[in-house]
C-alpha cells in the first residue's frame, strides 16, 4: 500500500532560515513545498546517502494535530542536498510510532528504526533514497525498547553490515539492553545486558570493527563508554 499522507488545507510559505553561512530549509512541507499550518512533529533523525550527498532522509514523530499525543512514523527525503524536501506521509497509517533513528550503510541503503506502543521496535529499509520503505522483521521483531539507538558496521572486517542496537532500562520489549543483527536488520539476536546499564546514549564502530556504546548510568551521571571487540 502507498503511504498515508497527512492532509492539511491551510498553508503558508515554508521557513528558510539563515545563520551566518548556514541556511536551513523546512522539511515537513506539502507537495508544493509550503508550510503546513497546524502540523506537529519532533524528535528528528537524519541519514545521508554516502554514495550521493545530495540524497538525505529525515524521520520524525508525526502528530495528528498540535493538540494530539498520538504519533506516527513520519519522514521526508531530498535529492538536492536539502534545499527542497518531499514529505510522503507516515510509514503505516494509524500505527503508533516513536523515537525514530535513521542510518545508512556504505552502499546508500537507508534504515529507519522505529519504536512501537508495545515498546518493541522494528526496522525499515529503503533502497531508493527514502522514497519508500519496506519493513524487514515482523512487527516488533527488532526487540529494543525506549529509548533505542543503533549503528551499522561499515568496515571491511568480519562484522561488515552488522547492525547494533542499544536501549534504556525504562521500558523494554522483553529484557536486556543490547542486540545485534548479522543479516542487515532482517532478524535480531536475543538481547544482552550491558555493564553499568548506560541509558540514553549512542553507538559507533571504529575502523577495526570495535563497537562503542556511550550513555549515562542511573539516568544521570556518571557517564560510561563501553567497548566490545567481539560484537562483530
Amino acid at each position: 500500500m502507498p503511504p498515508a499522507y497527512i492532509y492539511r488545507l491551510e498553508t503558508s510559505p515554508r521557513m528558510i532560515s539563515q545563520y551566518g553561512p548556514f541556511v536551513s530549509f523546512q522539511v515537513n512541507v506539502d507537495a508544493n513545498h509550503q508550510n503546513i499550518l497546524g502540523d506537529a512533529a519532533n524528535e528528528p533523525s537524519i541519514a545521508v546517502d554516502p554514495t550521493d550527498g545530495n540524497k538525505m532522509v529525515i524521520g520524525w514523530r508525526q502528530f495528528n494535530t498540535i493538540n494530539s499525543n498520538f504519533r506516527q512514523g513520519g519522514w521526508g527525503y531530498t535529492t538536492d542536498a536539502g534545499m527542497t524536501w518531499t514529505f510522503p506521509g507516515v510509514l503505516e497509517n494509524n500505527i503508533f510510532r516513536s523515537d525514530p533513528v535513521l542510518n545508512s550503510n556504505e552502499t546508500g541503503t537507508l534504515f529507519y528504526l522505529s519504536l512501537l506502543q508495545s515498546f518493541c521496535d522494528d526496522i525499515w529499509r529503503s533502497t531508493n533514497g527514502g522514497q519508500s520503505w519496506t519493513r524487514l522483521p515482523p512487527e516488533g521483531g527488532g526487540g529494543g525498547g525506549d529509548k533505542e539507538w543503533f549503528t551499522i558496521d561499515k568496515t571491511n572486517g568480519m562484522g561488515h553490515g552488522f547492525q547494533y542496537q542499544a536501549w534504556s532500562t525504562a521500558a523494554s520489549c522483553n529484557f536486556g539492553q543490547f542486540s545485534r543483527s548479522t543479516d542487515g536488520g532482517v532478524s535480531w539476536q536475543s538481547p544482552l545486558s550491558l555493564p553499568n546499564a548506560p541509558v540514553w546514549g549512542t553507538l559507533d564502530v571504529d575502523t577495526n570493527g570495535n563497537l562503542f556504546i556511550g550513555g549515562a548510568s542511573n539516568f544521570s551521571s556518571p557517564f560510561y563508554c563501553l567497548r566490545s571487540s567481539n560484537a562483530q
